[in-house]
């Protein structure tokens, strides 16, 4: 033994006296044992010792045996690599390793880790625990599917779970095992030693009878292992040392591992695992424990070569870019970005890019550094809930290979407040209102602190109407919560960047790099300009149009958008951006009509596969349309399209099958769709002239990385509009601005309501101090102009008092106004706990209190008026016809349904003949009624095209609404369960929130909660025999690449990743309850007395 390990022992040493001999448990190695040969191996090792033993600050890994443990072969599922971080390796090189690294402590406790390792080293190297080496080449063989498996183990009192994923090439399972171990000398052990003992223990079937009873009837003391082990163990272990070398073969080399990386593993499972309650001598034996692990922490990270190689993250992160997504190698603005000191110092930043230049791959690192190395959560927030779900989609396989949960927070989906993990950190991925909702159940429960990262993608949008003031009120109550939670935003289109970086508190990067070039062109009349910032115009004359058309073709496409898309397609994919819904379908089959007949012969198969699919979907139904624009790989897309359409076509558009669409502007701000050429119809959007954000983001749809070499946008005007057109190029973006006090009921009054509800701010002077730290507060000078911000404080506390939801504190004393103290009434929380906008939460209560009088229970028509949204009834027009026909056919039961709400028959028969009515009836409970008659009748057929026909209305808009009424009754079922008075709504409501969600029979609903799995496609799963989430979370991906029609190898890899994520969070969430009964309560009789006597 060298000087460093002989110093280190001594130290050790000193604290061991009350260990009991070892050769009064394990019998020691006899000269029998010893096999020939060993010598010469021996003297390599040491020669190899010798060579690196002249490294210091560049020392490598050294790399380590796995032990041999007994005569009995062991099959490959008994062999795990999450056990090699607790074996011991050859003792000269042991030794110079730990004369590095801890060459230089002052002291260790009677458990140190070092103290572990040893005991370990000298359990394992006993004359039992050999193995001949006839039972080296099981090993070996073992070895390759060893490194797939992973282990975690959460130990509680007398509780240990040992949790092993086991992936394989076709088929991935999970087993959980519970140990339940009987009182030993592993009692008090960190968690990755205890692991080991455990397999050793099972693996070791010829252990001697005497050495087993003294070992049991050792650990009925329930003292630590370094207490157990004999004060000669240092001895005894020089011993064995020469006999264990004696069984290594050289076969053996290639499953070495690094000792600094399994010293780091173990050294953080040790950190990580979970104790039961101790007296405090040992309670200060753990916490040194702990200070000596954060120490071997850094020293092994300051010395190590390899740690962190990519951003601070595993080598394996890389890997899964470059099997996930195809990235091998980042850009040079990501790689500047991601180094930052700003960065590095964990500041707030805001960065700014054109579209498709990389900004998401940069976020994505980001969280994964807080989720893996910092171990805290993440919530990152999105604008619709399409880009949440591909995210999810996305996200998942990295969640399950790296060891995170991703959570979906959007629609009706999400749970308030969020499952506290113990061992793995989660990533919520939000829409807007959703993150918002959870921030205030994190500030409620007091674990925000929890949540180290808030990354937010176009974050322009806070200056964009109700869903602004939502956003910047999150942020805010982040910031004013939270002094360690950090902060990224990214958009492509930020001007008053300067406000943001105020409101924010943080650093500003932008870069116009994009990957693709763009080159952007205007078009009038038949001669194209290419937009150029150096002329004096603002452009330059490219070329003329040529392109033979007749006259016909000339009334029919009078801006010769045949001839511009004819050149891209259909090679090359292509975007036309019009108008308005019904100019996309109108323009789709313009375009149509011209093609040549070749076009139809491109991928004409995968053509009618799709058209099959989007029978299948649909009930059997199809667009016309769709029906005669599919031929030609030309489609529309808006939101007239169901979701299980517009998915199909996007992966069709994606695949190449599709090479046209014809979309409204809303395709810009939504998935990503990219395209070799993109065209404007028009420079409008609706009526309103086009502004400079909505021109760029439509533009930076041109150019994929990757497949294109270029991009190009063109932009279509008539003369009229020319001085604006060149207006808009060449001005810059437009500023964001908060919509906190524009928006009363849904901004500032909601806010006040909700810092008074979570106790953030109690007082008029704590909620103005508040209010400066907005981005309204850096603002206020700009959007004031007739108030003061005290002054709108003021107001909107006399309002919410006014209108019950607040209350003045009784007993605050205070003589100044500006301390008086409120408090929220129960109306006031439930309000803010469901989210319900003001303007409607008296309503709700009033119509919730009625409903309470005589509920309806014999149909679900009662409960879904309840559930019907305000707002969706308020822009109601009902065609009064239907109205008449649906209600005559209700039954006496929903006819009572009608007559308690005070909705007549005879009114309607008045309305649908054009009579004069005299008698007044509310209107909005008029139109919110016909709406529940559409989501009635979706519930009862589940089938939208069937419905929309009833009813004359697009099948878009009848899913908007089913969307919407889902999202709502989650709302009030929220609501409900503040105000015990309706309590009897809660039990109904979760059936129907669900009901409303899925709307579909209930065998597919566990398929449709995975994310990406629409009603269509659940079907098909379905149908094919994946009839569960265990199904299809152990589907292989190739299996159903030919069981289910046009799913590409992406999407089945998605789904089966999603599905594993969901199947293993619904597992740890009923371990955790599990966990949680068994755990002993604080306050058990016993305990206080028991820990006192120790």
């Amino acid at each position: 033994m060298n000087e460093g390990g002989s110093r280190i022992r001594r130290r050790v040493a000193v604290r061991k006296r009350n260990r009991p001999s070892l050769e009064s448990i394990f019998a020691s190695p006899t000269a029998a044992d010893l096999q020939p040969g060993d010598e010469e191996e021996e003297d390599e090792e040491e020669i190899m010792a010798g060579s690196r033993r002249k490294k210091t600050a560049e020392v490598q890994p050294v790399e380590v045996q796995p032990p041999q443990l007994s005569n009995s072969p062991r099959s490959c599922d008994d062999v795990n690599p999450g056990l090699l971080a607790c074996m011991p390796t050859e003792r000269t090189l042991g030794d110079q390793l730990e004369e590095d690294m801890f060459g230089d402590y002052d002291s260790f406790a009677e458990n140190s880790f070092l103290a572990h390792v040893d005991d370990l080293e000298q359990y394992m190297q006993l004359p039992e625990h050999r193995k001949h080496a006839s039972d080296l080449a099981t090993d070996d063989l073992c070895s390759e599917s060893d490194r797939h498996n992973k282990l975690s183990v959460t130990t509680i009192d007398n509780f240990t779970e040992l949790k092993m994923d086991e992936h394989t090439k076709n088929e991935s399972r999970q087993e959980d095992v519970c140990i339940e171990p009987e009182p030993d000398l592993l009692y008090d052990i960190p968690s990755s030693q205890v692991l080991y003992f455990e397999n050793l223990h099972n693996s070791s079937n010829d252990l001697g009878d005497q050495s087993t009873k003294e070992r049991d009837c050792n650990s009925s003391s329930h003292k630590t292992v370094n207490e157990e082990l004999p004060q000669n163990s240092i001895e005894q272990h020089q011993q064995t040392d020469d006999s264990s070398s004696k069984v290594r073969t050289s076969s053996e080399e290639n499953r070495r591992k690094s000792l600094k990386e399994h010293l780091k593993s173990a050294m953080t499972g040790n950190a990580k695992a979970q104790t039961p309650i101790f007296s405090k001598t040992k309670q200060l034996k753990e916490t040194l424990l702990s200070e000596e692990i954060n120490v071997a922490k850094k020293t092994i990270e300051s010395s190590s070569d390899d740690l962190g190689p990519f951003y601070s993250l595993p080598s394996k992160v890389r890997d899964l870019y470059v099997q996930f997504k195809g990235i091998g190698k980042l850009y040079e603005w990501q790689h500047t970005c991601l180094t930052l000191n700003s960065v590095q110092e964990r500041k707030n930043l805001i960065y700014s890019l054109p579209t498709s230049g990389g900004k998401t791959l940069v976020a994505e690192i980001l969280m994964l550094q807080e989720l893996l190395c910092r171990r805290r959560d993440v919530l990152m927030i999105l604008p619709y809930v399409a880009i949440v779900q591909e995210k999810i989609s996305g996200l998942s396989s990295f969640g399950i290979e790296l060891g995170f949960f991703v959570e979906e927070y959007a629609g009706s989906k999400g749970k308030f407040p969020p499952i506290k993990r113990r061992e793995k950190k989660s990533l919520y991925i939000a829409t807007i209102e959703k993150g918002h909702s959870l921030v205030n159940s994190l500030i409620e429960t007091g674990r925000i602190g929890s949540l180290g990262l808030v990354v937010v993608d176009e974050l322009h949008m806070i200056g964009e109407g109700s869903r602004g003031a939502i956003l910047e009120m999150t942020l805010a109550k982040v910031l004013y919560t939270s002094k360690t939670t950090q902060i990224i935003g990214m958009s492509a289109t930020l001007n008053n960047v300067e406000d943001l970086q105020e409101f924010l508190q943080a650093e500003y990067y932008t870069s116009q790099f994009r990957p693709v070039e763009l080159k952007e062109y205007l078009k009038i009349n038949d001669a194209i300009y290419e937009v150029d910032s150096k002329a004096e115009n603002g452009m330059t004359f490219s070329r003329l149009l040529n392109y033979k058309y007749s006259d016909t073709l000339k009334k029919m496409d009078p801006d010769r958008l045949v001839a511009l898309v004819t050149e891209v397609i259909p090679n090359y994919s292509c975007l036309v951006f019009c108008p308005t819904k019904k100019n996309c379908e109108n323009v789709a089959e313009m375009i149509c009509k011209f093609l040549s007949k070749e076009y139809l012969k491109h991928r004409e198969e995968e053509k009618h596969e799709v058209i099959k699919n989007l029978k299948n979907v649909s009930s059997g139904n199809l667009c016309p349309v769709l029906k005669r624009t599919i031929p030609f790989g030309v489609a529309y897309h808006h939101s007239g399209l169901t979701s299980d359409e517009r998915k199909l076509l996007e992966e069709a558009y994606s695949t190449g099958v599709l090479c046209l669409f014809t979309c409204t502007s809303t395709l810009a701000a939504g998935v990503n769709l990219p395209a070799r050429r993109v065209i404007l119809r028009a420079p409008y959007v609706a009526k309103e002239f086009l502004k400079r954000n909505q021109y760029k983001q439509m533009i930076g749809r041109a150019g994929r990385a990757g497949i294109d070499s270029i991009g190009e946008s063109i932009l279509i005007l008539q003369e009229k509009d020319k001085q604006q057109v060149l207006e808009l190029i060449s001005r810059p973006l437009e500023n964001c601005y908060s919509h906190l006090v524009q928006e009363f009921t849904k901004g500032i009054q909601t806010l006040f309501l909700s810092l008074i509800g979570l106790k953030i701010a109690t007082n008029l002077d704590d909620i103005y101090h508040f209010m400066n730290g907005t981005f309204f507060g850096v603002q206020q000078k700009i959007l004031l102009k007739e108030k003061s911000l005290w002054e709108i404080t003021v107001e909107s506390l006399r309002y919410l008092t006014e209108k019950g939801l607040l209350q003045k504190d009784t007993t605050d004393k205070s003589e100044e106004e500006f301390q008086h103290s409120f408090h929220i009434t129960k109306l006031g929380r439930a309000s803010f706990k469901g989210t319900i906008d003001l303007a409607y939460c008296d309503i709700l209560y009033r119509d919730l209190k009625k409903g309470l009088e005589g509920l309806v229970l014999e149909s679900l028509l009662h409960l879904i008026y309840l559930t019907t949204p305000y707002d969706m009834a308020s822009q109601c027009d009902p065609d009064w016809m239907i109205y008449f026909r649906q209600f005559s056919q209700l039954s006496p039961a929903e006819q009572n349904v009608a007559a308690l709400l005070g909705v007549s028959e005879n009114f309607i028969g008045k309305k649908a003949s054009g009579q004069a009515i005299r008698k007044k009836v509310d209107k909005d409970i008029v139109n919110r009624l016909y709406l529940s008659f559409v989501l009635y009748a979706l519930l009862k057929e589940t089938n939208i095209w069937s419905v929309s026909e009833k009813f004359n209305m697009p099948r878009g808009y009848i899913q908007s609404l089913l969307t919407g009424a889902a999202t709502f009754s989650s709302c009030v079922l929220h609501f409900c369960e503040e105000l015990e008075e309706f309590w009897v709504y809660k039990a109904l409501l979760v059936e129907l929130t669900k009901k409303l969600t899925y709307c579909v029979k209930a065998e597919l609903i566990p398929l449709m909660e995975v994310t990406g799995v629409l009603e269509g496609r659940a079907k098909q799963l379905y149908n094919a025999g994946y009839k569960s989430l265990t199904h299809l979370a152990n589907a292989n991906p190739e299996v159903l690449i030919r069981t289910i029609d046009h799913l590409s190898r992406r999407q089945a890899k998605q789904i089966v990743s999603s599905a594993k994520m969901l199947l293993h969070e619904k597992a740890e969430a009923l371990q955790e309850e599990v966990e949680e009964l068994l755990r002993l309560p604080s306050d058990f009789p016993g305990i206080t007395s028991s820990t006192e006597k120790a």
